[in-house]
């Protein structure tokens, strides 16, 4: 029993360790960016590609016609693959001669290689040749056994293994978009398959026996299964995690349901009991290994070697040369192309802001401050809006620093209104003054009843036969309507909607009172609001020189029939656009405890400063004011001129932004028009680019980056170092926002790399399944990432550049050392290139690091 109980706790702890290979995946209504391999940062980008390779088939580098591309389009410069290429070289001490290995390896690097026809008495020969030669054939023993037994066979036992747990992933995640599904009573995942799955028709009379004799639990269905399939105790978490790997989308949701493993644990439990049930009566056949040639024939497509060549050689200098060309295999060569890239990326930034970088004593007098989300999409704009008056914008993570949930006036369910990775503490909603109630509210509860029974009807098979004959008319024009003249039809339902809600004032549960109906308090107590009003100023570097208005400015997108609008909304907030944080914090800033309160920390807002908050449509280049509080004189000429001037920012915002979106090269059409025109087309599967080509995160004061044109490619974030003395800002922007903007350019890298396994392949061809997620067609995983219209512009041409993420950090060498020294987590990064560092020193010069 001692000895049951033990295997079964290394059963749970291999499941815990297992779990890393994957991540957490929440529905697509909430999506968020994930960094696909964060569980394997402690090995290095390579090793991870190398493994991935080998048991999925997946390639984690860019494929070669991307890199080509790059090359022809200037963006891989022949100097830094040369200068990488010799790095690489200087580490090989085979005798043989340099300057040929060199001429071997840019032959391929530069394609410069070409095809040879060998006869197959001349592939006899080559083999022949070969016989006594140590080769590097690799035998793929790290497969499940189903790939070993479909290998070998040709039969597909892994797509009916796969086709099994879609079906019954799908059905027990079900979010009530199903007609008929599981119906859940309380047992889990295992038990409900178990009880169902012996009556399925799909499999045959003895495979459903064999269902019926599993054992009852999870844990003792992997124990008996593992035994059953020959898998020693060495092997296991190995095991598991390729399970885990072969649908990555439906086992991530099954870890993000449950945290605690036990719907994980069910998950590969009927994982490894199909397995057992479909293939355990066949044999392991022994593969037959053919002598693999390819890595000679590399040798004669550059040229370099011939067949006459290859015979003259002596067997060891024949193992040199396959030795040498197996280590510059395909992954060397991409990993050498891709480091290029990032190498030409870098040299270009430095350029860019070394030219521009001025300094404070040539601003004038500022009348608007403006504080933004760091998302890429919010730097174009805030460029124009500085070049269209005396502003200035301010970079900062667009949650604010407030740990909320948030709960909207009028909505039933509240949202997490911060970053997926931490937790909120405090709830906040908004509520209407009795004295000014229009009867929001009831008007709200009424619409959304509509929609919901509509949305009954049409998942339910018999209403969904009544639903043409009530409301097929009204659908009708609403499609002509939508289809041939979107913006007019999204203006009218915009302003119908407008006019009927009336959404009135709202006020905000600022201050503490308990929560009779959930863990979490409502509001913040007097300290709170002091202490999340003073770390966001210092966040984004604004405690003193403050203007008379400033504005704290959210972001959100708008588009129509769009499955990944969410994704458009935050990157890291699980689709909550940041407006309601900002009201929040303007909210803080303008009450007169907490300014009292901030003077104590040397942080003195002067009487005319109002705080007011607006949201920053990312989609069209509009602010939407959301908060505007009673306004000093100078504050209220602020905010006229800043108005006045937002039309043209957005207008040239727009135009840069749409003539890199395909049929908008040549529009004639007013930008801002065309914009919103693109939010409103419900056919339109690029309403906007959202943060495709994120490429570095900018960490330093604002006069470091306001002059450089950086084309909508950089996370902005404000910060000083000469105000930070003991490193905790910095520190504290690397461990929160800059470890977003990674997991963000992880996941764009993972979808264009990986589009068919990381991405969600193409539009057009989804389907919304069980309410969480999409698939491809109606048999796939459950795609965990972006589309392929949101990274590539055509077949063959891409758009995100797929280059792992470059920080840039304005702080002295010391302050980097100190760093790296003290957050283990961004030195691991940094070492195992899964993150980039470069710095600017106090006297201007960069240092790579």
């Amino acid at each position: 029993m001692t000895q049951t109980i033990e295997l079964q706790n290394d059963i749970t702890y291999s499941i815990k360790e297992a779990s890393s290979v994957i991540t957490p995946l929440s529905p697509i209504n909430i999506f968020a960016a994930r960094h696909p391999w964060a569980g394997l940062e402690d090995r290095t980008f390579e090793d991870v590609a190398r493994w991935f390779q080998k048991v999925q088939n997946v390639d984690l580098y860019p494929n070669k016609s991307l890199l080509f591309a790059a090359i022809e389009n200037g963006e891989i410069k022949q100097e830094y693959i040369e200068e990488r290429l010799s790095v690489w070289l200087s580490n090989d001490n085979r005798p043989l001669n340099k300057e040929m290995l060199r001429e071997y390896a840019e032959s391929i690097l530069f394609n410069r290689t070409h095809k040879v026809n060998l006869t197959e008495q001349d592939l006899q020969q080559l083999r022949r040749s070969l016989e006594n030669v140590a080769l590097n054939n690799q035998q793929d023993d790290d497969v499940i056994l189903s790939t070993r037994i479909e290998q070998y066979s040709g039969q597909a036992y892994l797509d009916k293994l796969n086709a099994q747990m879609i079906k019954w992933s799908k059905l027990y995640l079900d979010d009530n978009q199903s007609g008929w599904a599981i119906h859940k009573d309380g047992k889990g995942f295992y038990k409900n398959w178990k009880r169902l799955a012996h009556l399925d028709p799909a499999l045959s009379k003895a495979e459903r026996r064999k269902i019926k004799m599993l054992p009852s639990t999870s844990i003792e269905t992997i124990e008996s299964c593992l035994d059953k399939l020959g898998i020693s105790e060495a092997q296991v978490q190995s095991y598991l995690e390729i399970h885990l790997l072969a649908l990555p989308g439906w086992a991530g949701m099954m870890l993000w349901k449950d945290e605690r493993l036990n719907l994980l644990t069910d998950y590969l439990a009927i994982r490894l009991a199909l397995e057992w049930t479909l293939m355990s009566e066949h044999a392991l056949e022994q593969q037959h290994t053919e002598q693999d040639i390819s890595q000679v024939r590399t040798w004669f497509e550059t040229g370099i070697l011939t067949l006459e060549n290859w015979f003259a050689l002596s067997q060891g200098e024949r193992e040199d040369y396959i030795a040498f060309a197996h280590q510059f295999d395909r992954i060397t060569q991409h990993k050498l192309l891709l480091e290029a890239w990032e190498d030409t990326y870098e040299a270009q930034l430095q350029s860019e802001i070394q030219s521009h970088i001025h300094h404070e004593d040539d601003k004038s007098f500022v009348e608007a401050q403006l504080a933004f989300c760091i998302d890429t999409r919010s730097e174009p704009f805030r460029r124009q809006l500085e070049m269209e008056g005396p502003f200035e914008t301010i970079g900062i993570a667009g949650f604010f620093g407030l740990p909320i949930e948030k709960c909207e006036l009028g909505h039933q369910h509240t949202h997490n209104a911060l970053p997926v990775m931490n937790k909120p503490q405090h709830n906040i909603y908004e509520y209407e003054d009795a004295h000014q109630s229009n009867h929001y509210v009831e008007k709200k509860k009424s619409v959304s009843s509509i929609f919901y029974t509509f949305k009954k009807m049409k998942q339910n098979v018999l209403p969904s036969l009544l639903l043409p004959e009530l409301t097929g008319s009204w659908l009708s024009v609403q499609t002509i309507a939508r289809s041939f003249m979107p913006k007019r039809t999204g203006d009218l339902v915009n302003r119908f909607n407008k006019n009927l809600m009336n959404k009135p004032d709202t006020k905000l549960s600022i201050d503490y009172a308990p929560n009779r109906f959930g863990d979490l308090s409502i509001g913040f107590t007097k300290q709170e609001q002091l202490t999340y009003a003073r770390e966001a100023l210092k966040l984004m570097d604004l405690t003193e020189d403050f203007a008379p208005l400033v504005v704290i400015c959210g972001h959100g997108s708008h588009s129509a029939n769009n499955p990944y609008a969410a994704s458009l909304d935050c990157g890291a907030c699980g689709g909550s656009a940041s407006g309601f944080n900002a009201k929040v914090l303007a909210t803080l800033c303008n009450l007169p405890e907490v300014r009292e309160g901030l003077k104590s920390n040397h942080i003195i807002i002067p009487e005319e400063t109002v705080f007011v908050a607006a949201q920053h449509s990312t989609t069209t280049d509009q602010l939407e004011w959301l908060y505007v509080p009673q306004l000093s004189n100078q504050a209220e000429r602020a905010l006229e001129k800043l108005k006045s001037a937002l039309p043209k920012a957005g207008h040239e915002a727009n135009r840069l932004r749409l003539k890199d979106i395909p049929g908008m090269e040549h529009s004639n059409e007013q930008s801002t028009t065309k914009a919103e025109q693109l939010a409103s087309d419900w056919s339109e599967i690029r309403p906007e680019w959202g943060l495709a080509r994120n490429a570095t995160f900018v960490i330093g004061k604002r006069t470091l980056t306001e002059q450089s044109q950086l084309n909508g490619r950089a996370f902005l974030h404000n910060y000083d170092w000469t105000k930070d003395h003991d490193g905790e800002i910095l520190n504290t922007i690397l461990s929160g926002p800059a470890t977003v903007a990674q997991w963000i350019n992880l996941q764009y890298y993972a979808s264009t790399v990986a589009p068919y396994y990381y991405g969600s392949g193409n539009k057009i061809t989804q389907t919304v399944t069980s309410g969480i997620g999409v698939m491809q067609g109606n048999g796939s995983d459950l795609l965990t990432g972006l589309p392929w219209q949101s990274v590539m512009k055509a077949d063959g041409e891409y758009y995100h550049a797929p280059i792992r993420l470059l920080v840039v950090i304005q702080a002295p060498n010391d302050y980097i050392r100190k760093l790296l020294k003290e957050n283990t987590a961004l030195n691991t990064k940094v070492k195992n290139d899964w993150l980039l560092l470069s710095s600017i020193d106090e006297n201007g010069e960069w240092h790579k690091w």
